[in-house]
């Protein structure tokens, strides 16, 4: 088939890379976001998907809305069979939808009809998910509703962040994305509607959600790190400034820590030794591995504890 494949970040680039190595279909076209202030020097910098493309000699649209005229026009004039669809970012108006004969393909990263939106991998691991995965499905209207091709899946590891199990659903992603070209094209694949049951949403994680609540049990605290890693970063404020929390240890050693001393922590408050730095929850203390200091790089708790000279009874904010 004919594709034009769409798709803005990293994690869209090795389903871009499965679908030009595949010898059945043609790349004719790439669709992504416009260009983006990045670094210290804010310069425009095209995106990861625009970058690869770009690199392979495939033409680039980077239309500000997807309903643009000029967009539309040079959509129609390409021509699509079909076009794959990996973390795009705008929604897609039914007149762009029309436009290929097979219409838009999306890979998302869950098992739907769990986790519809923006945020599948955040929210799975924010709600304890101990299976995930991938689907490919037919683009509609509706949010992630639209009937399925296919589905991988993957198991969540204890220690995953959002972004060690993302990775590893890009790439087994892009595999049933160019699965499902293939069978498309053949015929040998039929969508199938979604079950009505087993619906939830995982709207976009905000920086106010990454806040962590250390009155929580540490189970929770655990999960909120490691969902918001590596963006938008889970924090919490000290003497007045933001701190981004990058990692704690696993549970099970602050557990047993906590076990063996059998002194009790208040919620947010922080006891410092020679080499951890452990702070209270809702339950029992948690150990802080990486830190980052606002406007620095991450560091070694224990380091950040020994240039903050921590008093005794301080903890932190909220």
């Amino acid at each position: 088939m004919r594709l034009v494949f769409a798709g803005t970040p990293e994690v869209a680039v090795p389903a871009l890379d499965a679908l030009i190595a595949s010898e059945r279909h043609e790349v004719a076209a790439v669709v992504t976001r416009p260009d983006a202030r990045a670094g210290r020097g804010r310069r425009l910098v095209p995106s990861p998907v625009a970058q690869r493309a770009q690199e392979e000699g495939i033409e680039v649209l980077k239309p500000a809305r997807p309903r643009d005229e000029d967009f539309l026009t040079r959509l129609r004039e390409i021509g699509p069979d079909c076009a794959p669809v990996v973390a795009y970012g705008a929604l897609l108006p039914r007149v762009a939808l029309d436009v290929p004969a097979q219409g838009w393909v999306n890979l998302h990263f869950s098992l739907l009809p769990a986790w519809r939106g923006a945020a599948p991998v955040q929210h799975a691991l924010l709600a304890g998910d101990e299976m995930s995965g991938a689907t490919t499905f037919l683009i509609e209207e509706g949010l992630d509703s639209g009937p399925v091709y296919g589905v991988v899946t993957e198991e969540v590891r204890p220690r995953d962040t959002s972004g060690d199990l993302l990775t590893r659903l890009a790439f087994a992603g892009a595999g049933l994305l160019a699965a499902t070209m293939d069978g498309i094209e053949d015929g040998t694949l039929q969508a199938v509607p979604q079950p009505e049951e087993g619906i939830s949403l995982a709207p976009k994680i905000s920086v106010e959600d990454a806040r962590i609540d250390w009155t929580a049990p540490a189970l929770r605290v655990d999960r909120v790190v490691r969902a918001c890693a590596p963006a938008p970063g889970a924090w919490t404020v000290f003497r007045g400034e933001r701190l981004k929390v990058r990692s704690l240890a696993p549970l099970s050693t602050t557990v047993t820590a906590a076990a063996t001393s059998g002194e009790e922590v208040p919620a947010g408050e922080l006891r410092v030794s020679k080499n951890a730095v452990h702070v209270g929850t809702g339950s029992h203390p948690v150990e802080l591995e990486w830190v980052q200091p606002q406007g620095k790089k991450p560091m070694r708790a224990a380091d950040w504890a020994r240039g903050s000279r921590i008093d005794e009874g301080a903890g932190f904010e909220g």
